[in-house]
């Protein structure tokens, strides 16, 4: 009969140190490099590895990347108000804004602002504009 230790003996060699070495060798000349990645580059070096093996050892040897936040577009058509501006009706700014009732129906309206004197020279209020309305507010 045998021991009940030897069904649950577990080895503490690891037995891909000479992999883990290499992972961190990759990770450490390229630093923007991820699993998938290094995995290609170990395939390459005539390692017979497994995608799941290299990910698992690159989480537990601390390499993961950090996650970049998206960063929000800034809309290239704004015009910084300079000294430049200096009289009336030089430049205008239009803004189409938005608002629900208490119904539920949407309802927008298009601003048209003088960036000189800050006067509002039109607000023009619609369930719907279209550019031929933008155009007769404009015209107007």
């Amino acid at each position: 009969m045998l021991s009940r230790t030897i069904y649950r003996y577990k080895s503490k060699r690891d037995g891909q140190a000479y992999l883990r070495m290499r992972i961190k060798e990759i990770a450490g000349t390229r630093m923007r490099y991820g699993y998938r990645r290094i995995h290609v580059l170990l395939k390459r070096e005539g390692w017979k590895v497994n995608y799941k093996r290299v990910y698992r050892i690159y989480r537990e040897e601390g390499l993961m990347l950090r996650c970049k936040r998206k960063q929000r577009k800034v809309s290239a058509s704004r015009v910084p108000l300079t000294a430049e501006i200096k009289r009336l009706n030089e430049c205008w700014a239009m803004d189409f804004v938005s608002d629900q009732l208490y119904n539920g129906k949407r309802i927008r309206a298009l601003t048209l602002i003088d960036l000189c004197s800050r006067e509002c020279l039109a607000i023009h209020p619609d369930r719907s504009i279209t550019g031929v309305c933008v155009v007769d507010v404009l015209a107007s």
